[in-house]
């Protein structure tokens, strides 16, 4: 809350403008009431409208994973909640001392095998030349055609102990598999993590979609690619069915579907509201749902006609569609009905039309 200071000559000036905007308001509304009302109106179309029903739903990620150590180790670094990192970025380290070691250690091995055979091979190219000259005995090129053997497949153990080892080491830092951020820390630095341990959850906000469940009598009317609406609030927005899970829970008798939405709109975790069809779509004469004036004695619209008279018809209100609703009664498409500033219309009140360029389901651009 702002708090402002000012002088009191200041309360006096702000007082006397409040004053003469009453006075022009109550100017206003006396001029109102004897002149024509001021309405939109849109027309009244044909459509084809399939009754529906609402069901739950949620924003997920496709991309949301509780990130493990793939060693153990001590954990000494560990990302904060709420960074953002991109693929192949740092989560989280481990202690690496045991594995540098391991791997110094392999890595003398695998020279120590390198000398073996720099030594062996020429040996046996050596002894080979002595006996074609009966210089040297049998055995002993024998032998040495065994050790040059044993010491290839010893530098190819060490080779792979070291592979093995520098692997390792490479996966005490925790790398992310996507962009996204962490949302959650399951471990602290210090903590000691085992191979599977759960170190941090990510989230990618980029990759979402809704899930949902519907009741299985609504999956004979839906299908990959169809339009849904979905609803939070006052936020609607028509959503693409991205896939149908074609098996239904036997208890709930519901089936799952994903829908395809805009990251820009939706943050992953919200609630939604899902308009799936319950019935195969016909036409009906429809209006948008502002139309509608609820009274107790039923519903009605008002039907601007002749020198911009209004009439009350009195409809029966059926399935709806979004801001769609379809009616029955003394209407057909093409009429012209009020959608804003009907609540306060009486039967041959003259009105005057702001907008009759749009069609139901179509207000927003009768009222720009």
């Amino acid at each position: 809350m702002l708090i402002f200071q000012v002088q009191s000559n200041t309360f006096l000036a702000c007082g006397r403008l409040l004053a003469g905007m009453a006075l022009m308001l109550f100017a206003g509304i006396g001029n109102a009431q004897q002149g024509p009302a001021p309405v939109v109106v849109v027309r009244a179309q044909q459509v084809m409208l399939a009754p529906t029903i609402d069901v739950p739903g949620t924003v997920i990620s496709r991309n949301d994973s509780k990130i493990a150590a793939e060693v153990t180790g001590r954990i000494t670094w560990i990302a904060e909640v709420g960074t953002v990192v991109a693929e192949g970025d740092p989560v989280a380290r481990l202690d690496d001392t045991r594995f540098r070691l391991q791997q110094s250690e392999f890595a003398g091995q695998v020279d120590r095998e390198h000398a073996r055979l720099t030594y062996l091979e020429p040996e046996v190219e050596r002894l080979k030349k002595l006996r074609a000259e009966n210089n040297a005995a049998v055995s002993r090129l024998d032998q040495t055609k065994s050790d040059l053997q044993i010491a290839r497949a010893d530098i190819r153990v060490a080779k792979a102990r070291l592979a093995l080892v520098s692997d390792r080491l490479a996966k005490t830092t925790i790398r992310a598999p996507f962009a996204g951020t962490v949302t959650e820390r399951m471990r602290n630095i210090g903590e000691m993590v085992n191979t599977g341990s759960e170190v941090v959850r990510l989230v990618d906000p980029s990759a979402i979609e809704i899930v949902a469940r519907a009741p299985l009598r609504s999956a004979a009317f839906l299908k990959k690619g169809a339009v849904v609406l979905v609803s939070s609030g006052r936020r609607r927005e028509d959503s693409t069915v991205r896939t149908i899970v074609p098996f239904g829970n036997p208890s709930s008798h519901m089936f799952e579907m994903r829908l395809n939405v805009d990251p820009a709109n939706w943050v992953v975790g919200e609630s939604v509201r899902i308009a799936v069809p319950t019935a195969e779509a016909r036409k009906v004469l429809a209006v948008p749902r502002d139309a509608l004036v609820l009274r107790r004695n039923g519903a009605s619209v008002f039907r601007v006609g002749k020198d911009q008279l209004v009439e009350r018809v009195s409809v029966l209100a059926g399935s709806g569609d979004g801001d769609l609703i379809e009616v029955s009664g003394d209407l057909k498409a093409g009429d012209a009905i009020v959608v804003r500033g009907a609540e306060r219309l009486r039967p041959g009140q003259q009105v005057m039309v702001l907008n009759i360029d749009a069609e139901a389901g179509n207000t927003a651009s009768a009222a720009n």
